[in-house]
Parts: C-alpha cells; structure tokens; sequence
C-alpha cells in the first residue's frame, strides 16, 4: 500500500515515464503561477526569460554577434568619415618663425572634411574567422548556462516536493498520535492504562503538531527559493502555490558506454572550452599574419570658407586701390593726350555701388559656401622589419594561451568522464535504495500496525507503541527521501550529458 505520494519535478527515461501534466500558459508573474499551478516545463519558461544570470549570459550574444558584422565589413568595406566645424579669428598679429602677420578685422570661418580608408592586411583576413570563432563559444557559454539553470530549477522543484512529501508524513503522524492519544484516554478511562500513556501520548501529539509546522515552513521556504532561482517575486501566498508534476520511479535503462559517448559530444561546458580553443587558434593565426605587409588606402574630400565679420575697412581698401588706379589712368591719359594719342578708358575705375555689393557678396560665405580643395588619394604599402620583437611577444602570447585551452579542454574531458560515471552510478545505487527502502517502509508499517493490536487488546505497553510510531516515521522519511535522491541523481547525470534523458 502506497501510504505518502511522492512526487518529482525531474524527468525519467524514455517511454517509461508516467507523468501528469496541467499544460498552462508559461507564467510571467506571480500572480499566473498562483491562479494555474506551476509545472516544471513552466517554471524553467519563466527561467529563461527572467532569471538574472542567465540573461547576463544571454546579453553576450549581441555583442558577438556585431563582431562578426565587423569583421566582413572592415575586410570588403572602406571606412567612411564625415567632419566639419566653425572657428572663429580675433583682431591681432601672429609671429610664424621670423615672419609676423596682423589682421585688424575678426574672421569666422567653417570647413569640411570627407575621408574614405580601407586597410588589408594578414590581421584583417583573418578577422572574420577569429569573430566567428567567439560568436561560437559565445554561444556554447549561453548553453552552459542555460543548462545550469535548468538543472538549478530541477534540483529546487525537487527539493520543494520533497518537502512537500515530508509535510505529508508529518500531517499523516500528527493524525496517527491523535488517534493513539484517543485510544490512550479510552483505555485510562476503563482503568486498563495509567495516566503516564495519557500523558505520552498528549507529548507525541504535541511534538507531532511541531513536525508539521516546522515542515510546512520548510516548504514555503523552498517555494521561496524556487521562485528566486526563477528570477520573479514570489507571490504573497506562497502556500497556494502548488507544484503540478508528478513521476515515477522506473529502473535506469541507460548504459554507461552510451552517456559518457553522448556527454563527449553535449556536455556545454566541454564544448564551451572547445569553441574557446577555436578561438585562440584563429588568435595565433591573427598573431602571426602581422609578419606580412599591409595595404592601406585612403581618399579626401575637403572645403573651407573664411568670412571677415566687419567688411567695412575690405570696402574703403577697394575704394582706395580703385582711387589710386584712376588718378594713374587719368595722369597717363594726359601724357597720352600730349603725345598725340588717343586717351583709355578709366571708367573702369570708378567705384560705384555695384562694386561694393559684389565685394559684399564674396565675403558672405559663412558658413555654407565651401571654397572646394583638390582631391586627394594615397597608396601606402607598408613591410614590418624590426617592431622590437613585439611581433615575436604577440605570437608567443598567442600560443601559450591556445596551448593552455588545449590542456583545459582536455582536463574538462577528463573531469566529464568522471562526473558523468560518478552520476550513473550514483543514479544505480539511488534506485536500489529505493527498493530497500521501500521493503523497510513495509515492514516499519507491519511493525506499527501490530503494535497498535497489543496496545489495543492490552497484551502491549504504550512505550512499545511509541517505539514502533518512532521506526514506522523514520522508513517514511528514508522511503521519501531515497525517492528523491533518485531523482536528484537523475539530475545530476542528465547535467553531466548536457541533455535530457527522456
């Protein structure tokens, strides 16, 4: 007879499993858990999505992948850059070398600059496969620590429905000494027990009422730590919240040859180190292309406008260069005439208005009326000779640390090969217990219910009553608590792997 229901958030082996499972929307408050129950598959949705460590993890994929982006374009596109400002010049003079120059009216000024640049070199071919390399243990690192979190979120829900079974048993035990206390004051009252089983039995009561509540709050405190794990605020009810799932216990149908073949090729930790190593061997790769020549290309495009900001004195220069050219034609015009030839025309050097609107014209450019400069392109090709052995220092740094990667990798192997046996047999051992234990539980329950008998027909004392009630609990609690080691250790070697085992 099963007397507790032991239940499990863990999954078993393939086809042998027999679950019951409320599919419900994944949850993403505690308010949704609270209103349709919480079943393993919902509790590691939710994960996923709000667990703090994991998203930490998850933040890395963005990055990764802009590097790979990078990468192809700096290889195929030239780089584009756009600049522009303003200045501005006060009145004064200027010393360069042993030449002075003064200027008695403040100028604004603007310009503009557009650059293309492209480089090719050893370091940038092998770019993209350097970011692809990390894009790739980018993502072997979220697996890990998704897997992680799945595994943490197994490991707690079976800890919140283990705790749960043992408030079962100790709800179960309080009902049994109430029963035990009423048989106690019956037999008292027809003189056929004294006071002291009276007492007893109000004692095991009492410490049965303090079992229960001490069990109960275990299992609120658990929920707790579930819902932390989950990376949500846990509802202010946390006792209504109850757990969906339910498994049972089935004899491991795996081999070890199997696993340790499937954990080589899954276990995200391993395959982390792996994509790692990747990594570091397209760094010596990058490291040691520096040793070759780089190509570099660049073109320019540029403007400029300069402003006076009075233009005031430009006009009375104009009119004093335009003075100074008429009273020279009119004096050669006169000599011209004395000689017998015909006078030129110095109408040309009449200032007028027409003149002091365009000089008005030409100096309002600022800030958009660009003065054009020439085109510019230039070629470089240039050859590392002596670069101080810094060349030699990256390439070494480069290959200590792949060679590094590759005795971590092949530790991590080492170290899942045992984890994964350790796990397997740990998981066989976990089942038999289960089955001893259960034999136990059995005889504890013959045990209890035959002492009950002799303590009803009086061939019993109540202290042998008490005795079997103390060894009847402790079976139930082994029974319960192997039940759960089996599935923890089911856990634990499906982490080991790097997958699920259903």
């Amino acid at each position: 007879m099963k007397q507790v229901l032991l239940v499990a958030g863990l999954v078993l082996g393939p086809a042998t499993v027999a679950v019951t499972q409320q599919p419900t929307t994944p949850p993403t408050t505690p308010a949704h858990v609270t209103a349709a129950g919480l079943s393993l598959a919902d509790a590691i949705a939710v994960a996923r999505e709000k667990n703090p460590a994991y998203r930490q993890a998850e933040n890395n994929r963005g990055p990764a992948a802009w590097g790979v982006r990078n990468a192809y374009s700096s290889l195929l596109i030239p780089t584009f850059t756009a600049s522009g400002g303003m200045s501005y010049t006060g009145p004064g003079s200027q010393t360069f070398l042993a030449q002075s120059f003064s200027q008695s009216v403040s100028t604004v000024s603007s310009f503009y600059d557009l650059g293309l640049s492209w480089q090719l070199s050893g370091t940038t071919l092998s770019q993209p496969g350097l970011m692809k390399a990390q894009q790739r243990a980018t993502d072997a690192d979220i697996a890990g620590a998704e897997n992680l979190l799945v595994t943490g979120i197994k490991q707690q829900y079976l800890t919140v429905l283990q705790a749960n079974a043992q408030a079962d048993l100790a709800r179960k035990t309080l009902q049994r000494n109430e029963e035990f206390l009423k048989l106690a004051q019956a037999r008292y009252g027809v003189g056929q027990a004294t006071l002291i089983d009276v007492r007893q039995a109000q004692v095991a009561r009492g410490q049965a009422e303090v079992g229960l509540l001490r069990a109960q709050t275990v299992v609120n405190v658990e929920k707790l730590r579930l819902f932390e794990q989950m990376g949500v605020i846990p509802p202010i009810d946390v006792a209504a919240v109850q757990l969906t799932d339910s498994f049972s216990v089935q004899a491991p149908q795996w081999q070890l040859p199997d696993l340790l073949t499937m954990a080589e090729q899954q276990n995200p930790p391993l395959k982390a180190l792996r994509a790692r190593e990747g990594a570091a061997a397209w760094t010596v790769r990058a490291a040691t292309s520096s040793y070759g020549p780089t190509l570099s290309l660049s073109a320019g495009w540029s403007g400029f406008t300069q402003q006076f900001t009075n233009v005031d004195p430009l006009i009375f220069n104009a009119q004093a260069s335009y003075a100074s050219q008429y009273n020279e034609c009119q004096d050669n015009n006169r000599i011209r005439t004395t000689a017998g030839l015909p006078p030129n025309d110095c109408t040309g050097f009449v200032w007028g208005a027409a003149n002091e609107q365009a000089l008005r014209d030409r100096n309002s450019v600022f800030p958009f009326h660009f003065t054009q400069q020439p085109f510019q392109a230039r070629l470089t090709v240039t050859l590392p000779v002596f670069t101080n052995f810094s060349q030699q220092l990256r390439v070494s740094e480069a290959r200590a640390q792949h060679g590094n990667l590759e005795e971590s990798v092949r530790a991590r192997g080492l170290a899942v090969q045992t984890e994964v046996s350790q796990a397997f047999l740990t998981l066989q051992t976990a089942f038999r217990t289960v089955g001893l234990q259960d034999t136990n539980r059995s005889a504890a329950r013959e045990q209890l219910q035959l002492a009950t008998e002799r303590y009803r027909v009086g061939s019993g004392t109540f202290f042998e009553l008490l005795d079997a009630q103390v060894a009847s609990l402790r079976a139930e609690s082994d029974a319960v608590n192997a039940t759960y080691d089996y599935h923890k250790a089911l856990a634990a070697l499906e982490a080991a792997v790097g997958r699920s085992l259903r």
